[in-house]
């Protein structure tokens, strides 16, 4: 074909399209929806357009959500002249144009004959909301989601029917619990049947859920309001109860103007000055009203006088408030569906006091875990040994940075924590024999002096780390099925971390009672602890055990320090974040005690736990006040909730 020729039959179709587009469209029952609302369609303006696209939406064509899709995506074009919509995209030449009826191919025009709709985002949105009720109907589940995503983000009257046209097709099962639930919520806000609204408000009775709350809270907005007698729909409120003082109420008389307005301290003094004679004010010697009670007495001469405004007293108050009645008036809902609401409320929020309690509970469990590993080895050195060994926090420091380097070189998460384990026990294990073999073993029964020592081997612990990995905070990163939290509901949660350290607690608990009662080496842990020189006379090598005990004890801290770096930062001066809670755990517990140690913990988490609560704003005071009530307790309790006796005991 010669370019001629195309030209030619180009022109052709330019002159013959209007024609076949009129005989085409005009009678197309879409296109008649369009033409009555054409004039506010070409307008395009988002407060009038609202009755065009309902019209659309509740057309029931099957064309309708294809003009909506192509409208929003500015594909759609009116003919100046006959006012006739056509889908249309550009072409050589001019408008490649399309029916709005069946979307059928019907020619090139002229492009300035049309004009094309440019809705803007708020008329976009519009018809965004109205295209939900046909996604709710959508093959793809990703459809169905987002329009139910968008409708719990903006929720209309019109989508009250299309969930509930859709719900009874739904096949999946997690959808249809998802559908359900809106649709009762959105039964709530809109529907016009009070029974219905009464049902759904029922239905959601004990329901923690964000949005239900955020349903039933507009419905019980109110007005506090008064008369002579309580009208009809109203609830009568009595003066004094926690929705209206006394005050509050001859407020609302005086707002009403039912009571005068009280005579406040400026209004009497300036009274006074007006009426200053030589000097005195009604009578009395100006010098004299130094003293409120001498002003309002010379200021009630002045009110008898007819000179100024008579006070009002709190018998006048009483007096006042007893004459009326006071009454509360819902805004938002009839009093039926209001008072349910209300009732629904007070149900949730119970629920929600339990709720928090229970989510307390676990915070403090799982902090007491935690705790649980991080002194368990130091109540090992601490009970057995009697030494108080400073440096204890860098060896939970050592076993976080040994996790580190494991990861390192297996990049597999779950492999490489597995691994840790056992090489940041035994390496915090060598390092606690080395330390018992070099400094400790010199300074038994010298306190003291094995305090400075420990805490000057614990500032160059820190130092090493600093050197050997800098000052930045080193990632420990725990496996994929450790990630996020087990929601039980909207307020209940615990982190999947969390609930690992409380299981490897307890595990720790249940090897540490297995060795110290069923193995060799705990009986002779638990004689030397007992009586060491009897231990002693019996064959035992108190010299072994104490090594043996100290590099236990610090091998147990290098796996708490594993623990601790998945969720907390990995940094040289980590240990100095549990070593006071380890210490305070011990104390309270009893030195040298698995089960006053687990207690201890108990106690400290849910202490330090209770306290932030308390006190949210300020953890610093949180773990002050934690150290004066344990300082307290000590003087009840020195030697910790569970006494050993023994060789610690005598310490």
């Amino acid at each position: 074909m010669t370019l001629p020729f195309r030209r030619a039959v180009l022109a052709l179709l330019v002159l013959v399209a209007p024609t076949l587009l009129q005989a085409q469209s005009a009678d197309a029952p879409v296109q008649q929806i369009l033409q009555s609302h054409a004039e506010v369609i070409q307008k395009s303006s988002r407060k009038t357009i609202g009755p065009a696209i309902d019209a659309l939406a509740q057309s029931g064509l099957p064309e309708a959500q294809t003009v909506l899709e192509r409208w929003q995506a500015k594909d759609m074009w009116f003919n100046k002249e006959t006012g006739l919509f056509v889908f249309a995209s550009k072409a050589d030449g001019g408008l490649q144009v399309f029916d709005v009826s069946d979307g059928a191919e019907i020619g090139v025009v002229e492009k300035k004959k049309y004009k094309q709709l440019k809705p803007n985002s708020g008329i976009r949105g519009l018809i965004a909301s109205a295209l939900v009720q046909f996604q709710l109907n959508d093959p793809n589940p990703r459809t169905r989601v987002a329009a139910l995503t968008a409708i719990e983000r903006d929720a209309e009257a019109s989508h009250l029917s299309a969930l509930r046209g859709s719900n009874e097709a739904e096949q999946d099962a997690n959808l249809k619990a998802r559908k359900d639930r809106l649709e009762r919520l959105l039964t709530i806000r809109f529907d016009e049947d009070e029974a219905a609204r009464l049902a759904a408000i029922d239905s959601f009775a004990g329901d923690l859920g964000v949005d239900v709350r955020a349903t039933l809270n507009p419905l019980v907005s109110s007005e506090i309001k008064v008369a002579d007698e309580i009208p009809d729909g109203a609830v009568g409120i009595e003066v004094g109860s926690d929705d209206l003082t006394q005050d509050q109420a001859y407020d609302l008389l005086v707002a009403n103007g039912l009571a005068p307005e009280p005579v406040d301290a400026a209004a009497v003094k300036q009274a006074l000055i007006a009426n200053i004679n030589g000097d005195t004010v009604a009578g009395v010697q100006v010098a004299s009203l130094d003293e409120d009670v001498a002003r309002e007495a010379a200021y009630q001469v002045l009110a008898q006088q007819g000179l100024a405004t008579p006070l009002v007293t709190q018998e006048d108050i009483a007096e006042a408030v007893q004459k009326h009645k006071f009454f509360k008036v819902y805004v938002s809902a009839p009093l039926p569906i209001a008072l349910a609401a209300q009732a629904a409320l007070d149900n949730i929020e119970t629920q929600v006091a339990l709720n928090q309690t229970a989510d307390l509970v676990l915070d403090a469990l799982s902090l007491a875990s935690i705790y649980f590993l991080a002194a368990i080895g130091l109540a090992i050195t601490f009970g057995v040994m009697g030494v108080i060994n400073m440096a204890h926090g860098e060896f939970i420091m050592m076993g976080a940075y040994t996790g580190y380097v494991v990861q390192l070189f297996i990049p597999d998460l779950t492999l490489s924590i597995l691994v840790a384990i056992p090489c940041a026990f035994l390496v915090t294990f060598g390092a606690g024999v080395l330390l018992e073999r070099l400094v400790i073993r010199w300074l038994y029964h010298r306190p003291l002096e094995t305090l400075l020592a420990t805490f000057g081997v614990s500032i160059a612990l820190q130092q090493l780390a600093k050197n050997i990995f800098g000052t930045q905070a080193r990632p420990l990163t725990a496996p994929a099925w450790l990630d996020g939290s087990m929601v039980l509901n909207d307020i209940v949660s615990i982190s999947y971390i969390r609930i690992a350290i409380f299981v490897l607690a307890l595990m720790f608990l249940a090897l540490f009672l297995i060795v110290m009662n069923r193995t060799r080496v705990g009986l002779e842990v638990r004689a030397v602890t007992q009586n060491p020189r009897m231990a002693s006379s019996m064959g035992i090598n108190p010299d072994r055990i104490n090594m043996l005990t100290f590099g236990l004890g610090s091998g147990i801290a290098g796996i708490a320090g594993v623990a601790i770096g998945l969720y907390a930062k990995v940094t040289s001066e980590m240990g100095s974040d549990y070593i006071v809670q380890s210490f305070m755990t011990v104390v309270v517990g009893g030195v040298g005690n698995i089960w006053g140690t687990l207690l201890g913990a108990t106690m400290v988490g849910t202490l330090q736990k209770g306290i932030e609560w308390l006190n949210p704003s300020n953890t610093l005071a949180a773990q002050t006040y934690m150290i004066l009530f344990i300082i307290l307790f000590i003087q009840f309790r020195p030697r910790g909730i569970i006494a050993l006796k023994g060789r610690a005991a005598e310490a």
